[in-house]
C-alpha cells in the first residue's frame, strides 16, 4: 500500500502531522507493507530567500494579522509540537523560501535519503533556526545525511529538479490538495491536516482491511491450476 504525503518544510503542521503519522505507522502491524512517498508543496512560493524583520513581524505581515495574534499562533504551534516531542524556536526561525530545499529532497530520493533529509530540513527550519533557502546551509544538511556536498552544490546551483517540484505541486492541486499536510492513501482516501495519532491508525487499519492480499485457503495439497503460459494436468 502506498501513502503519499504532500507537505512543505516551512509548514508547522506538516512537521507535527508527519510525526503523528510516523507514530501511528510505527505501531501498525503491517508497516512493512506501507510505502511512504513524499511530495512537494509550497504554501508561500513568493517567500524571500532572506527574511526581513523579526519572525513574528514576518508571520504577522504574511498572514495579515497583528503581532499579538501572531505570538498567540506561535504559542499554539509550539504546544502542539511539544505533544509529539518537537520544539519550535520561533524567536530564531528563518521564514524563507522552501523551493530549493524541495529540489534537494527530490535529488536525495535517488539515494533513498528523502525521508531522512525531509526530517533534517524540518528540524533545521523549526528547531535550529537555519535558513533553508541558503545554498551553503543546504549543502551542509546534505552532508549530514550522508550525501555528497560537492554533488549537492552542483544540483542547487543549477535548475535541476525544478520541474519535478512544480509537477508534484500541480499534481497535488489536481487531486484536491488545498492545504498541507495532506495524506493520500492508495489514491483512495485523503486525510487533510495534522490529525491525531489514533485517526491515522484507524485509517491505516481501514485501508488494510480493504486492500490486504487474499488469504490462500487451498491448504497443503495444491489444486490444479492454469497460468497464462501453461496448464498442468
Amino acid at each position: 500500500m502506498k501513502v503519499e504525503l504532500w507537505s512543505d518544510f516551512a509548514c508547522p503542521f506538516c512537521y507535527i502531522g508527519k510525526k503523528r503519522f510516523e507514530k501511528a505507522l510505527e505501531n501498525f502491524p503491517h508497516k512493512d507493507k506501507i510505502e511512504v512517498v513524499y511530495k512537494a508543496y509550497q504554501l508561500n512560493p513568493n517567500a524571500p530567500k532572506v527574511m526581513k524583520g523579526s519572525p513574528v513581524e514576518s508571520f504577522a505581515k504574511g498572514h495579515r494579522m497583528s503581532t499579538d495574534t501572531a505570538k498567540q499562533r506561535f504559542t499554539m504551534f509550539n504546544e502542539q509540537a511539544q505533544s509529539v516531542g518537537l520544539s519550535y524556536d520561533y524567536e530564531n526561525i528563518q521564514m524563507t523560501n522552501s523551493f530549493d530545499a524541495h529540489r534537494l529532497a527530490k535529488w536525495a530520493n535517488q539515494f533513498d535519503k528523502e525521508q531522512m533529509i525531509t526530517e533534517r530540513l524540518m528540524k533545521a527550519y523549526f528547531t535550529d533556526g537555519l535558513n533553508i533557502a541558503d545554498i551553503d546551509t543546504l549543502v551542509t544538511i546534505a552532508g549530514e545525511v550522508g550525501l555528497s556536498e560537492e554533488d549537492s552544490r552542483k544540483v542547487l546551483e543549477s535548475k535541476k529538479y525544478s520541474d519535478q517540484v512544480y509537477n508534484e505541486i500541480n499534481e497535488g492541486k489536481q487531486i484536491g490538495v488545498q492545504g498541507v499536510p495532506f495524506f493520500v492513501l492508495n489514491r483512495k482516501y485523503g486525510i487533510s491536516g495534522a490529525q491525531p495519532i489514533e485517526y491515522f491508525t484507524q485509517s491505516l487499519e481501514k485501508l488494510w482491511e480493504e486492500e490486504k492480499p487474499l488469504e490462500d485457503l487451498s491448504g497443503a495439497d495444491e489444486g490444479h491450476t492454469c497460468s497464462d503460459e501453461s496448464c498442468s494436468i
